[in-house]
């Protein structure tokens, strides 16, 4: 299936139906006044997050969805039958925009979620509400008001814990490939990843985390340069990146200057992914020999100045892979604990403002 991040779609909301003129005629009662019933509310749209999807590729297909109108008001003080609503199934993770205004009006990340996108008009008012003492027979009805109409932007984001950055060839795939079942593509070419890929790390009993393998990025990628960074919105919801990046190129490309290059692409995207923790893996140490690899990272380590943690690994022997999993494992963990920490210092007993403590 193609994989879809992107896409529009318009959204059309039914109409409220028009409120009713009658009035009352039976054998024996020649007044018998206004008895015309109100129009029924139109139908709206809502959009529901549903696990069983995971591209926006449908929406290339039918762009354009629209509720049922109400039913207009009948005589005999019948009101009109509401439309029915429209539903849209989305991906978990979708992030939806109102076109017109670029305001963010939700976010979709839970399985069963739903949100109203499109409000359905007000039914009208038929004419036996303006019966007053004056007048007795009113030939006033109100139409429906229309429903909402609005274009929307669907933006995909996966949802994952952790997120490889690196540019083509850094062996990404071939990390997620050791480290969980994922089979994403591997080949010694640039960009076999055209899309992003998810993995679930598992070690063990309530010791799992999803990881996402991000297409590589090139320098000049925010102005379009290879894939561009059309999937780095990927990361955005993730808590840890892990740069990969190969430690001996075979064209001797300078290893730091790929660290920094990456750095400035992912400033020009999102300033706020570089203050996140990011923490870098040596890959490919299996081309050097076993003197050599440490010199080499201890190197590059001290040329970076770098302060977070750092790895040295070999994806395609799966050396050191899974000490790299370990250690994220325990980031996670601690998270949890201090999250935990910080909840059990709230006060036991929270008073509205303004309480008497003392009663």
């Amino acid at each position: 299936m193609k994989f879809v991040d992107e896409a529009n779609i318009k959204v059309q909301a039914g109409d409220g139906g028009n409120g009713c003129i009658s009035f009352r005629r039976e054998k024996f009662i020649p007044f018998g006044g206004p008895d015309g019933g109100d129009g029924g509310y139109g139908g709206s749209v809502w959009l529901v997050a549903d696990e069983g999807l995971n591209t926006l590729v449908d929406f290339r297909h039918q762009r354009s969805f629209k509720a049922q109108r109400g039913q207009n008001g009948m005589g005999s003080q019948m009101y009109g039958k509401g439309g029915d609503d429209t539903t849209i199934r989305v991906p978990v993770g979708t992030m939806i925009t109102n076109v017109d205004t670029d305001e963010v009006i939700g976010d979709l990340t839970g399985h069963g979620q739903r949100m109203l996108v499109a409000q359905g008009g007000k039914g009208g008012l038929g004419n036996i509400h303006f019966k007053t003492s004056v007048n007795r027979a009113p030939r006033k009805a109100t139409p429906g008001t229309p429903g909402d109409a609005r274009e929307l932007k669907l933006e995909l984001r996966l949802l994952a814990d952790v997120g490889l950055l690196g540019f083509p060839n850094a062996g990404k795939s071939t990390f997620i490939r050791a480290v969980s079942a994922a089979t994403p593509r591997v080949a010694d070419y640039p960009f076999t990843t055209l899309v992003p890929n998810l993995g679930v790390v598992s070690l063990g009993t309530d010791s799992s985390f999803v990881i996402a393998d991000i297409p590589g990025l090139i320098e000049g990628a925010s102005e379009g340069a290879g894939l561009g960074i059309q999937f780095l919105r990927h990361v955005a919801r993730t808590s840890l990146l892990l740069h990969l990046v190969d430690i001996a190129p075979i064209d001797g490309t300078d290893v730091a200057g790929q660290v920094r290059a990456i750095e400035l692409e992912l400033e020009k995207f999102n300033p706020e992914l570089l203050e996140r923790p990011r923490w870098l893996v040596l890959n490919k140490a299996d081309m050097l020999g076993e003197d050599e690899r440490q010199a080499t990272a201890e190197k590059i380590i001290a040329e970076l100045n770098w302060t977070q943690p750092w790895f040295l690994v070999s994806a395609i022997a799966r050396e050191n892979t899974m000490a790299v999993c370990q250690q994220v494992q325990r980031f996670f963990e601690s998270q949890r604990e201090a999250s935990v920490k910080r909840t059990d210092m709230l006060p036991n007993d929270v008073r509205l403002r303004g309480e008497d403590p003392q009663g």
